[in-house]
């Protein structure tokens, strides 16, 4: 069964394919993907990698944590599937700074 592994504080200028090489020493890497701002369409800082066993996935966290990818100490862990609402559509608007209004 595959493992999706969160990779953080990486390098605005590391690429996809540097993410994927990076973790491929240690088992079949089966996507790779960098998080990006939808505007700018710059690096967010971070990426997630799916790799093929649980067994590879726990040596990557282990070995990988910490080490150095284009100058930056990388963070390595288990991504974790993403909380139901957070970050999503809606949200309740700003009532007016606490104050009450008159009309």
């Amino acid at each position: 069964m595959s493992k999706r592994l969160f990779i953080g504080n990486l390098d605005f200028s590391t690429t996809e394919l540097q993410l994927r090489d990076a973790v491929a020493k240690f088992g079949n890497v089966l996507d790779a993907t960098l998080v990006t701002d939808r505007m700018t369409g710059q690096s967010r800082g971070f990426g997630f990698v799916e790799i093929e066993s649980d067994a590879d996935a726990a040596r990557a966290i282990s070995e990988l944590d910490g080490t150095m990818l284009n100058g930056r100490s990388l963070k390595v862990n288990e991504a974790r599937e993403r909380e139901r609402g957070a970050r999503g559509p809606g949200g309740g608007g700003g009532g007016g700074g606490g104050r009450s209004q008159r009309w």
